[in-house]
């Protein structure tokens, strides 16, 4: 699972077997270890009649990212990419939230992409 913060926006990415593992559990979590703390970040379904719209919070170095469990079926489910949506915030700002599946990239890079989806615009780079 990858974490993209920037100012107030959140990009949350799973790879196939994350998606996999959080369509039987509801939850995935991975955490990035520091000197004197864990960074822990986390996707979780939670019952639709707390809101139909991704809305996340940061509690104890925890970052969740809750998303209804409708949406997470369907988007575990079917080719969908992701969702977003611009939380309102109490101070009248908004945070960003976005959660896609992870695909391949089509510039060259070191990192392992075996298990993430196929780019749909690699096609166009042949």
């Amino acid at each position: 699972m990858k974490i993209r913060i920037k100012d107030n926006s959140i990009r949350i990415r799973l790879s196939k077997s994350e998606v996999e593992h959080f369509g039987k559990e509801g939850y995935i979590e991975s955490t990035t270890a520091f000197v004197s703390n864990t960074l822990t970040y986390a996707l979780e379904a939670r019952p639709d009649t707390l809101g139909h719209e991704l809305s996340a919070d940061l509690q104890n170095n925890v970052i969740t990212l809750y998303i209804p469990e409708k949406m997470a079926k369907d988007w575990v489910a079917t080719d969908a990419i992701g969702f977003e949506t611009n939380m309102p915030l109490d101070n009248g700002e908004t945070l960003y939230l976005l959660l896609e599946k992870d695909f391949k990239c089509l510039d060259n890079t070191n990192e392992d992409q075996r298990d993430n989806y196929e780019n749909p615009l690699a096609f166009l780079k042949n």
